[in-house]
């Protein structure tokens, strides 16, 4: 899997795993995915996958690198996708 298809996968596990907020994105916490059993089987590196993700401004959090333990309250906002225009 290459990194573009890691990050779609992940969009989709931050939905399944998330709680929707009122402008149309998901947040999740960094815990609750790391912690996931079919996130672990899915990403061999989700912190990986997820800066990644940052780069790409798909997704926010606070800092750089999430550690599990020490983050795992970070919350990790997957970012709402703009709907698509149909002109």
């Amino acid at each position: 899997m290459n990194v573009e298809e890691e990050v779609e996968r992940l969009k989709q596990e931050i939905q399944r795993l998330g709680h929707i907020q009122p402008d149309g994105s998901y947040k999740v916490t960094f815990g609750v995915l790391f912690n996931d059993d079919r996130c672990a089987n899915i990403f061999e590196a989700l912190v990986g996958t997820l800066r990644a993700a940052k780069k790409r401004k798909v997704v926010a959090y606070e800092g750089e690198l999430l550690l599990q333990g020490v983050h795992d309250n970070v919350e990790i906002t997957l970012k709402a996708i703009p709907p698509q225009s149909t002109n």
